[in-house]
This record gives structure tokens, C-alpha cells and sequence, in this order.
């Protein structure tokens, strides 16, 4: 496979090229998975809201309108569609009358734990064929990338509309009983990216 490589970026345009492509052989992945999964169907655009819900429990709708880059009717029209069917529910914010925040259910977190699993199954067959160096040099890579995705200024908004205690919760503090994939770091399913239309 031929690389490109602009002057003055180098290697770190492969490895961004390269981690790019892995996502998108992911994402034909849970496409794939999408059809055949628990029911009740969700669409991409339903699943990417619950993956943020649940990446920041409390966070404010206004919040999550922006980091859909979505009109807000459309982005209502999701919860509302998720709230109906038990997998996110509404609650008041404490400081603003006029703003909601967003948590996810029981039933929700239910939900997405049998999809990480499904696709922690489907991911295991790869990384299960990789050398043991390259599984745990892809564990700290994925970690590290992932810190760096949240670093990032749009996925900032998320800390800006959300509570101190809350935002400052350990997300692998979260899902510490969810089965994690041997040789991959506790969150590095989502470091590829799902946040995109």
C-alpha cells in the first residue's frame, strides 16, 4: 500500500493515514454487526448519541446538539426516540431551568455492553492472530489515543456542559464489569472513532 507523505509531516502522517483506515475497516465492521445485533434496531446516528450519553453521563443536550454538528429538532428527534424506548432519560439541570441533562438507563447501559461484547468477540479474532508485542504495543497505542481524541477542542465541549463530578468520573471506573478483550486497553474499542455522521 502506498503512502503519501507530505514534506515535514512524515511518519506521523502514516500512522494517521494508518489508524484512519483501521477505522474505517471498523466501521464496515459494526455495520455489518449493526443488522444481525440485539433488537431493538438502532440507527448510527441513535447509537453514536447513546455512545456520547454514555461517555459523559449528565451531559446537557445543548452539548450534545453541538457535537453532532445536528439542528436541534434532529438531535431531539434521537433522544426523544431513545427516551421512548427506556435507554435514555431527561433529568433537570441544577443550575439552569431552561437546560436538561442526558443520562443513560439500565436497560441503556444493557444495551450497549451486549454490542461492546459482540464487537470485543469480533475484534478478539484479529487481535488473537497478532504477535504478543504487537497486541500490547497496540494496548498503549490505543490508550494514548484516546486520551488524545478527548483532548481534542470539539470533544472539549463535552467538559465545558457537563458537572465537575461527573466529568472527573473515571470512565473504566464505569464499565469496570463489562469483558474487556485480552491485550486491549479498557476503552480502546472507541479510541478508532464513531463520532462522525
Amino acid at each position: 500500500m502506498t503512502e503519501w507523505i507530505y514534506p515535514g509531516l512524515g511518519s506521523l502522517l502514516a500512522v494517521a493515514r494508518q489508524a484512519g483506515r483501521a477505522a474505517e475497516l471498523l466501521d464496515v465492521l459494526w455495520e455489518q454487526d449493526r443488522h444481525v445485533g440485539p433488537s431493538p434496531y438502532l440507527s448510527v446516528a441513535q447509537l453514536r448519541v447513546m455512545y456520547l450519553v454514555d461517555r459523559d453521563q449528565g451531559i446537557r443536550l445543548r452539548a450534545l446538539t453541538r457535537l453532532r454538528s445536528a439542528s436541534p429538532p434532529s438531535v431531539f428527534r434521537l433522544v426523544d426516540r431513545l427516551q421512548a424506548l427506556g435507554f435514555v432519560d431527561r433529568r433537570p439541570c441544577h443550575d439552569s431551568r431552561r437546560e436538561v441533562m442526558l443520562h443513560v438507563t439500565s436497560a441503556g447501559r444493557d444495551y450497549l455492553a451486549h454490542i461492546r461484547e459482540r464487537r470485543d468477540q469480533a475484534l478478539l479474532q484479529a487481535i488473537e492472530a497478532m504477535p504478543g508485542p504487537q497486541r500490547a504495543a497496540l494496548a498503549e497505542g490505543l490508550a494514548g489515543l484516546q486520551q488524545a481524541l478527548t483532548s481534542h477542542p470539539l470533544l472539549r465541549l463535552v467538559a465545558e456542559d457537563t458537572t465537575p463530578a461527573q466529568h472527573g468520573q473515571s470512565r473504566s471506573s464505569q464499565h469496570s464489569d463489562a469483558p474487556q478483550p485480552s491485550g486491549v486497553a479498557s476503552d480502546g474499542r472507541e479510541a478508532a472513532g464513531h463520532l462522525g455522521e
